[in-house]
Formats: structure tokens, C-alpha cells, sequence
């Protein structure tokens, strides 16, 4: 950042804490704060403005990170370009996510923002239905492709940050979340053990970062642990080819799968596992010496210790059931 650029966001920030320090002080002056301010609009030939500016600095990463150029490398699902390329239509739909998209059809929004369309520097982008299309030519094998691409980029990313150097442990999480539907023809959906329809897609991130390395789109009936040994070993060689020195799994009760537990030990893998409460592992624990325990100090309780709690709200909703 410019000192220039610095200097004038540090007065911004001073003017805004003086003004909130001031508004502490405002007394009733019989009526209501709020009323139109000295607004003028204007409408200017040259000039365009969009909510979504910091999207160009994300897009000169991808492009400077080579991401596009192994997204078209990894998966090939068009015949002809005309005129998108495959990374043209993922770009497209992330970029929609970021700005605050819901579903396809929002891409209509930035289709229409001409402020939006010359940050990008393009002429148009892909419409919703040409997206759909776009998104129903993937199978199983292209998601895998288009998840390695986005890996290996992580990787360099990585690397050049001195992020393994840094934090030698690398510390992967995985985990199942159900995502529920109200869709009537979506295929795959399941109904999970809440009795929801849906999806229980399983979730293998980097804790280091919050990263997701793996996202894997299940049925909402499947097991949480179900696949995750196989995306736990590509997380590792992962991890291990951006230069971490040690790995640390970590799940809970679900993923403690014993018949992998002996082959990452012996590779210098750690991990750290839920197990549960059995009635020959609890009477071991209540055999044990009260010495060996000591009572858990959690980070929250100490930082709220001392507050005045607020009055707990009566429970509505199990009043009416």
C-alpha cells in the first residue's frame, strides 16, 4: 500500500472513531437521528462503479498464480470454445458466489453491471443457462481434475507464502455437514438421520489455514467417515509436497477407522481421534488414579470470566410443542 493511499485510510479511520466517541454524547433533540443527509446523485459519462471492486485484486491472484491455466489444463468438457474456455465458466461461478450469489440465475445481475463486466475486461459473461450447462457436463472424474488443479496452485501458494516453515505441523480436519434441500428432482439426495433431504457431503480441511482441501458430495443418508481414509492420504501427500514436516489428523468419533490407524502411524502420521465410550474403555478410565486428571480450562470461560451474563430468554418454541 502506497504511503499516500495508507495515510489517507489511517485519517478515515480517525475521523469514523472520533464520530462514534461523539455520538456517545448526543442527547434527545426531539426527533428521530436519522434524516436525509446532503446527498447529490450524479450520473457519470466516464466514470462506472461497482459493489464488487476488491474482485479484481482476487482475480490478478488467480491469474498470477497460474490457477486459470491449470483449471484448462486439468478438465476438458468443451468441444469448441465459443468463445469460453473451461476456466472462463468455474471462474464465472465462483466469482458469482463471492459477490454475494445464491443460485445461478444471479449471474443475470453481474451480466448487467457494465462496471463490473470492464473490471473484468470482457465483453459478456456466460448467461445462467449456458453456466447450467456448463455445470452438468462435470462427472465424477472432471470434479477430482478440477480439484487437483486448485491443489496444485494451493501448493505454490503455500510454498512462496513460507507457510510450511512457519507452522511445521500441518493439521487436517475432516468432517461430514448435512445440507438439506427443499428440491424435488435433485439427484443423489438422501435422507439424512435428522429426517431432512439432502446431501451429507464429507469435508477434509486444513486448520492451519481454514482451508477445504476436499469437498465430496454424498448422499444425506451416507456415513459421516465413509471415503475420508482415502481423502485423509491424499491430504497428506498433499501437505507433504508443500514442505510440512508433520501431519495431524483430526476427527471425531466417526473417523476413528482402526484398520488405517496402525499404516499412518508407521509413516509419521499422528492423529487424534474421537473414540467411543464402551463399557471395557470406562471402567479402565474410572480404574485410573484421580491424580492423573485436571480439570480442562477453556480459553472462553476465562476470557467472559467476571461478566455480567445477560437474562436467558424463555424458550418459545417448546412452550408452544
Amino acid at each position: 500500500m502506497k504511503k499516500k493511499v495508507r495515510r489517507a485510510w489511517l485519517k478515515g479511520k480517525r475521523r469514523i472513531k472520533s464520530r462514534l466517541a461523539s455520538a456517545r454524547r448526543l442527547e434527545d433533540s426531539g426527533r428521530p437521528v436519522m434524516r436525509v443527509g446532503g446527498v447529490q446523485y450524479e450520473l457519470g459519462e466516464r466514470m462506472h462503479a461497482t459493489a464488487h471492486g476488491g474482485l479484481a485484486a482476487i482475480h490478478q491472484m488467480v491469474i498470477g498464480t497460474g490457477l486459470a491455466a491449470r483449471i484448462d489444463k486439468s478438465i476438458d468438457l468443451l468441444k469448441a470454445h465459443k468463445p469460453y474456455h473451461e476456466s472462463d465458466h468455474v471462474l464465472n461461478i465462483a466469482y458469482n458466489a463471492i459477490c454475494g450469489g445464491r443460485r445461478l440465475e444471479d449471474l443475470e445481475l453481474l451480466r448487467n453491471d457494465e462496471a463490473y463486466l470492464e473490471m473484468m475486461g470482457v465483453q459478456a459473461i456466460p448467461d445462467p443457462t449456458t453456466a447450467g450447462d456448463f455445470c452438468r457436463r462435470f462427472g465424477a472424474e472432471d470434479v477430482d481434475a478440477l480439484s487437483d488443479a486448485i491443489n496444485e496452485t494451493r501448493v505454490q501458494v503455500w510454498k512462496r507464502s513460507g507457510l510450511p516453515q512457519r507452522e511445521t505441523t500441518a493439521r487436517i480436519d475432516a468432517d461430514g455437514t448435512l445440507v438439506s434441500t427443499t428440491g424435488e428432482c435433485k439427484e443423489g439426495m438422501g435422507l439424512s438421520y435428522k429426517g431432512d433431504w439432502g446431501y451429507h457431503p464429507l469435508l477434509v480441511s486444513l486448520a492451519n489455514t481454514n482451508e477445504p482441501l476436499f469437498i465430496v458430495n454424498r448422499s444425506g443418508n451416507r456415513p459421516s467417515s465413509e471415503g475420508a481414509a482415502a481423502y485423509f492420504d491424499r491430504a497428506i501427500l498433499l501437505c507433504r509436497e508443500a514442505g510440512f514436516k508433520d501431519i495431524l489428523l483430526r476427527g471425531d468419533t466417526d473417523f476413528m477407522q482402526t484398520t488405517h490407524l496402525d499404516r499412518w502411524h508407521n509413516d509419521g502420521v499422528r492423529f487424534v481421534f474421537g473414540y467411543d465410550a464402551k463399557k471395557n474403555l470406562i471402567a479402565r478410565a474410572n480404574g485410573l488414579p484421580e491424580d492423573l486428571y485436571r480439570e480442562l480450562e477453556r480459553k472462553a470461560v476465562d476470557a467472559f470470566a467476571g461478566r455480567k451474563h445477560r437474562q436467558e430468554q424463555p424458550r418459545v418454541k417448546e412452550q408452544i410443542v
